[in-house]
């Protein structure tokens, strides 16, 4: 399997928390400092594949997470999103919950994660 997200792949530099389960891995390209994502260890192709003790894993290392990230980057708010499928931007087909951090003085600030989403230009035509 050539799954970026399933080990050897993974980076071990990149993985910053983990349980048993589950890693925390930094995406030190991230336009936001400090955003990542917690994966399961285990390869599932999306969310809807986690198995119950994964699910409570990745909310489990959320909290770590957060304490984390709090620490060491002060941000004041947080996005956290799946993507499912092609058509949802899923482009690594190996669950992943993002993590990002957001700050008071990004541009963006104030705008979640489904504004693009809420866009007329989005409209759907039937």
């Amino acid at each position: 399997m050539n799954c970026p997200f399933c080990p050897p792949k993974v980076n071990d530099n990149a993985i910053l928390l983990e349980n048993d389960l589950s890693l925390f891995i930094d995406l030190k390209h991230s336009i936001l400092q400090g955003s990542g994502i917690i994966v399961p260890k285990a390869h599932r192709e999306s969310t809807f594949d986690l198995t119950t003790e994964e699910i409570i894993s990745t909310f489990s290392l959320l909290t770590e997470v957060k304490a984390l990230l709090d620490t060491k980057y002060d941000p004041q708010g947080y996005n956290l999103g799946w993507n499912c499928g092609v058509v949802a931007g899923q482009t690594v087909f190996h669950a992943h919950l993002h993590v990002i951090p957001r700050y008071a003085s990004e541009p963006n600030a104030g705008k979640g994660i489904r504004y693009w989403l809420k866009q007329e230009s989005n409209r759907r035509s039937i």
